[in-house]
């Protein structure tokens, strides 16, 4: 169900992710009450390159990914 996927997403995001990548993925996708932002925005706000946000969003969706399928739901 929607609630397990969203439960075991959750429980991956604490354990899988850095500090930097919650971070990033809670602003870019507007999670836990963050508003959602642009990578631009989010590069301005740490002082980073929008590539680098972007690299390190892609890599820490796979990371989600790859710690999804693995949970066999």
């Amino acid at each position: 169900t929607l609630t397990e996927h969203l439960k075991v997403l959750k429980q991956l995001f604490d354990k899988l992710l850095s500090e930097r990548e919650k971070e990033i993925i809670s602003m870019r996708y507007g999670l836990f009450g963050e508003q959602e932002i642009t990578q631009r925005e989010i590069g301005k706000k740490l002082g980073i390159s929008r590539s680098y946000v972007s690299r390190i969003e892609k890599k820490a969706l796979l990371k989600l990914y790859e710690g999804f399928q693995q949970s066999n739901i």
